[in-house]
C-alpha cells in the first residue's frame, strides 16, 4: 500500500479489496470493469496475474484499493506454489474479500476447497459470467454456495457490466473511516516498467499456444525513454523458435499490439533468451520478481 496516506476531512471512507478466485474466473476482468480503466492485463490462460496488483477505485467521499491475484489452483511447478501463496497472502489485512466463481463451469472442487479457507465474516461471493446463463442456473449456482454464511451474493457479468454497479455500491458502504491511500487520479500503483513488460506478456499469452504461455516470462532490462528493451524469456530452445515466429513474424506483431497501448513515441525491443526450467528455480523466480 501506499507508504503515505493523505488525510481527509472526516467522513472520508477507504478500504481494501482482495479479489480471490481459481484461475479464468474473470477476476482482472472484474476489477478492470469496476476501476473502468486497464490495470490488469487479462487472457483465458491460466496464470495470467502472478502479482498483487493494486487497482484504485474513487468516488466523492470513498476510495477503494482493489487488490487483484493470481488463480488458487493445485501447483504443477515451484512458480505455481509461489502465486498460490502471493494470493492467500492478499486475503490478509484487508477489509473485504471478493471470492469470484465462474457461473459458466459452476462451483467445483477447487472453488471448495478454497471456499473453505475464506472467513465468511469478511467475505462476498460473486458469480461472474452469468451473461447467456438462465436465471435458473444462476440461482442454482448462488444455492450452491450459500451453506458457506458470506456476507452477501452478487450475480455478475465482467464483461457486460451487468451487476457490477450494485456490487461496488455495496462495497462502497462496507468501506469504514479512513485516509486517501492514493492520489485521486492515480488507478494503480504499479511501476511503469511492470506494466509494460505485463503488457509484452499479455499479448504473448494471446498468440502463443499449448504449453508456451505458462513458460513465458517478460521484463524490462533497459528504459531510456523513448527507448524500451523487453526481455522474454522462455524454458526450451524449442519455445523461443515459437515466441520469435517464422522470420520474427510473431515478435513483429506482439511489437506493433504494444505499441499502440504506449505513449507516442515509444521505440519497443523485444529479445528472446532461454532461461532453462526458471519455473522450478527458486533463484530465477525471486530473480524475475515472483
Amino acid at each position: 500500500m501506499s507508504d503515505t496516506p493523505v488525510n481527509e476531512d472526516d467522513g472520508f471512507r477507504s478500504g481494501f479489496v482482495a479479489v480471490i478466485g481459481r484461475p479464468n474466473v474473470g477476476k482482472s476482468t472484474l476489477v478492470n470493469k469496476i476501476i473502468d480503466e486497464k490495470v490488469t492485463i487479462v487472457s483465458n490462460k491460466a496464470q495470467t496475474t502472478r502479482h498483487q496488483i493494486r487497482g484504485v477505485y474513487n468516488r466523492e467521499g470513498v476510495q477503494l484499493v482493489f487488490v487483484d491475484t493470481p488463480g488458487i489452483s493445485k501447483p504443477r511447478t515451484a512458480l505455481g506454489t509461489r502465486l498460490n501463496d502471493t494470493a492467500s497472502a492478499a486475503k490478509l489485512g484487508v477489509d473485504v474479500v471478493c471470492f469470484v466463481i465462474d457461473g459458466h463451469s459452476g462451483f467445483g472442487k477447487g472453488d471448495r476447497f478454497l471456499a473453505e479457507s475464506l472467513d465468511p465474516a469478511n467475505t462476498i461471493c460473486v458469480i461472474n459470467k452469468i451473461d447467456g446463463l438462465s436465471r435458473e442456473h444462476v440461482m442454482g449456482q448462488l444455492a450452491a454456495v450459500a451453506d458457506y454464511g458470506y456476507m452477501e451474493y452478487f450475480p455478475v457479468s465482467a464483461w457486460t457490466g451487468r451487476g457490477v454497479d450494485a456490487l461496488t455500491d455495496h462495497l462502497v458502504g462496507l468501506m469504514p473511516a479512513g485516509p486517501r491511500w492514493y492520489p485521486e487520479g492515480m488507478v494503480t500503483d504499479m511501476p511503469d516498467d511492470f506494466t509494460v513488460a505485463e503488457l509484452v506478456r499479455e499479448q504473448l499469452l494471446r498468440i502463443t499456444r499449448e504449453e508456451v504461455p505458462h513458460s513465458i516470462a517478460t521484463r524490462v532490462v533497459e528504459w531510456e525513454w523513448p527507448r524500451i528493451r523487453v526481455e522474454i524469456l522462455v524454458e526450451r530452445e524449442s519455445q523461443k523458435g515459437i515466441v520469435i515466429g517464422k522470420k520474427g513474424a510473431i515478435l513483429k506483431e506482439i511489437g506493433t499490439r504494444v505499441r499502440h497501448q504506449l505513449p507516442k513515441g515509444a521505440f519497443l525491443e523485444l529479445i528472446v533468451n532461454v532461461d532453462k526450467n526458471w519455473q522450478d528455480d527458486p533463484s530465477a523466480i525471486e530473480r524475475l520478481g515472483y
